[in-house]
């Protein structure tokens, strides 16, 4: 075939040809982009799950290798980085579940014993965000006991300690459990007049907890604290402190005057709470908050006034 009708024959084939190849390049390449849209990604190991890169909320596979990853590696690094995936994963409600009944709660749970105390601190952290869940709690709670002798026996204002006293305040923003903690309350006055500013928050916050409840009541008094206790009421204490224990004060007193309770005074020891509160000392202090210069503290203490 020659001349020029043979050149434009070539020249013919080779631009269908050259469409055809972007055709199949366009088909494929939007396949490609379709599925990364649809969220199809090749299929991620385990350990990939743990590198910091993927940041898509896991599913209940990707969930379950994560837990088998847990319980079948000792490397201490792939143990932290599958824990803080773990607890940023149960920050979300359906994955709260989802651990649940792949049996994670008691592979997170056992990760609190661990030696290394940065898995320890992300074992309680995984815990404390699977803790939000009520039907959690009720498999969660078979560890309070070992959290309060890590929490009181461990180095003070740790993040361990920490990461333990926010998990119990979870654990007793119902009063379902808070029974549990009745023979550590003088323990957490200890931490609470030990520990830093933000330790002394997280006790405060856990205390309110059980100060609603009047359960709690008498064993809340009976505590034994120290009378460094009554600086906390002190007008340059902070104020995140300060409106604490103000209402630490105003919920027991609540709980003392619901009627029936209480009926039968108690024998409160010199030196508990009970004799701290309702000594002179204390009704001072707090009626020189009065001309505090924060107004939300000033409203909180006229509304205690009246009742002292």
């Amino acid at each position: 075939m020659g001349g020029p009708r043979g050149a434009g024959w070539v020249a013919a084939g080779l631009l269908l040809g050259a469409g055809a190849c972007y055709c199949i390049y366009r088909l494929t390449r939007g396949r490609r982009r379709g599925d990364r849209e649809l969220g199809m990604r090749p299929s991620k190991s385990a350990e990939d799950l743990t590198d910091g890169s993927y940041d898509d909320v896991l599913n209940a596979a990707q969930l379950q290798k994560l837990l088998y990853l847990l319980e079948s590696t000792e490397d201490p690094v792939i143990v932290e980085r599958a824990l803080i995936t773990l607890g940023n994963n149960a920050a979300f409600s359906v994955n709260q579940a989802i651990i649940r009944e792949l049996g994670g709660i008691p592979i997170v749970g056992n990760k609190i014993n661990h030696s290394n105390q940065s898995i320890k601190e992300k074992a309680l952290n995984a815990l404390n965000n699977l803790s939000v869940n009520v039907e959690n709690q009720i498999k969660i709670k078979i560890y309070i006991n070992q959290v309060c002798e890590d929490v009181f026996s461990g180095p003070l204002n740790s993040a361990v300690q920490l990461a333990g006293l926010r998990l119990l305040t979870n654990m007793t923003v119902t009063n379902d459990h808070q029974h549990m903690l009745h023979n550590y309350i003088t323990d957490l006055f200890q931490v609470l007049l030990t520990g830093n500013g933000n330790t002394k928050v997280q006790v405060l916050k856990l205390l309110l907890n059980l100060s609603e409840n009047p359960a709690m009541t008498e064993g809340l008094l009976h505590a034994q604290v120290d009378s460094s206790f009554l600086s906390l009421y002190d007008s340059h204490v902070a104020k995140e402190i300060l409106l604490r224990v103000l209402t630490l004060f105003q919920n027991i007193n609540n709980c003392l005057k619901i009627e029936g309770h209480l009926a039968v005074q108690p024998t409160f020891t010199e030196g508990s709470l009970f004799f701290l509160l309702h000594g002179e000392e204390c009704a001072q202090k707090i009626k020189a908050l009065v001309d505090h210069h924060d107004a939300e503290v000033k409203e909180k203490v006229l509304t205690i006034i009246p009742k002292i």
